[in-house]
């Protein structure tokens, strides 16, 4: 893969500077492993930030719901 394009990528998806840089190292150094299991690690951090962000707005959408119901039972 062209490395300019890689940066690129790896950028789009939301890695961190730290390991963007190690993965382009290893890609540079021809450690594709270890590039590969870089990106898989940062990968998982991805993915626990998206359940954690759909924990939140499950409690937004329960404190809505509840919010919702308590103002149309006062009138």
């Amino acid at each position: 893969m062209d490395l300019e394009q890689l940066k690129q990528n790896l950028s789009d998806a939301g890695c961190c500077r730290e390991a963007a840089k190690d993965i382009m190292e290893m890609c540079e150094a021809g450690n594709i492993e270890g590039a590969l299991r870089t990106m898989k690690k940062d990968r998982c951090r991805l993915m626990n930030e998206l359940h954690e962000s759909g924990r939140k707005v499950d409690c937004l959408d329960f404190l809505i719901r509840k919010t919702e119901k308590e103002l149309q039972t006062s009138h």
